[in-house]
């Protein structure tokens, strides 16, 4: 199990939720199952309106998560990562902290979620 907290300005308090690691659910249909407002359009990775910042809860190594193809470009191009970012998650796994909401995949780590 992990512990999703979402946290914005959008909402009256934060929250926290119990996702089920390695059902392969993205962080986005979490967010929508618990009615939590993070915007979104085309939810495959296309717009970028989904752009969350990660920050993992633990006192460990993030555990490494590919960056697909369509994050990679929309969140450069947003000025969000750096292509040095994209080549330590790549080489180091040491995953970038944005996001895209519809193509982060949640794993069996606690991470705070701001938008």
């Amino acid at each position: 199990m992990a512990n999703v907290t979402f946290s914005s300005p959008a909402m009256k308090k934060d929250l926290t939720v119990y996702a089920v690691a390695g059902d392969c659910r993205t962080l986005l249909s979490v967010a929508k199952e618990h009615k939590v407002p993070i915007n979104f359009e085309c939810e495959n990775g296309e717009c970028g309106s989904c752009q969350v910042q990660v920050v993992v809860l633990a006192n460990k190594q993030p555990m490494g998560m590919h960056l697909t193809e369509k994050e990679k470009t929309v969140l450069k191009l947003a000025g969000k990562i750096t292509q040095q970012q994209i080549e330590d998650a790549e080489v180091n796994d040491l995953p970038p902290p944005w996001r895209l909401a519809c193509q982060y995949i949640v794993r069996d780590e606690d991470i705070l979620v701001k938008f």
